[in-house]
């Protein structure tokens, strides 16, 4: 089981801020396609990867990073400085 978080913009596409999915996916890259198969919100909210990142256990990773072990997986837009 892997908590998944959804920040910003995500957040309001996938309908939900935080949820625990299964998956089989080994990498990032394989846990978005799983969510784009879920239905229009996530398809949505993931059509553009370059508008996101991802980090795994709180630590910003690229999407080919593997899920192996992890326990948390948090989807956010890029962010700015100011």
């Amino acid at each position: 089981m892997i908590e998944l978080r959804y920040f910003a913009w995500l957040r309001e596409r996938v309908g939900t801020g935080h949820e625990t999915v299964e998956t089989e996916a080994a990498t990032v890259a394989d846990l978005i396609e799983e969510l784009k198969a879920r239905d229009e919100g996530y398809a949505f909210a993931f059509s553009d990867t370059g508008a996101i990142r991802a980090a795994v256990d709180q630590e910003l990773v690229a999407f080919d990073a593997p899920l192996a072990g992890a326990r948390e997986v948090a989807f956010f837009p890029p962010m700015t400085g100011g």
